[in-house]
């Protein structure tokens, strides 16, 4: 079976597309050596981040294992993670470390 996106940690909540993705399409997702199924909610860009699951805002957003983010809003499984629902916490001197 084809993957689309990979997770690398299991504690992740965001997906990095390997192709482009499609509205309605089920994007295949590997996390390790398991897989996931995540209904796409609008067009992913190759490269790009999607939730893997619902996330609320404020909640930190998890890439490879690390906090990269929060979320400024809801973001729902299967939307785009991006500079329009994430602030930042990289390269920031007014966060404490």
């Amino acid at each position: 079976m084809k993957v689309d996106a990979i997770m690398i940690k299991e504690e992740d909540n965001v997906a990095t597309a390997l192709r482009d993705l499609s509205r309605d399409e089920n994007a295949e997702v590997s996390v390790g050596d398991k897989r996931v199924t995540v209904h796409i909610q609008e067009p992913i860009a190759y490269g790009h981040k999607f939730a893997a699951r619902d996330i609320k805002r404020g909640e930190n957003i998890i890439k490879y294992g690390e906090v990269i983010g929060s979320a400024t809003g809801d973001i729902h499984s299967g939307s785009h993670a991006h500079v329009h629902n994430i602030e930042s916490h990289r390269g920031r001197g007014d966060l404490e470390p």
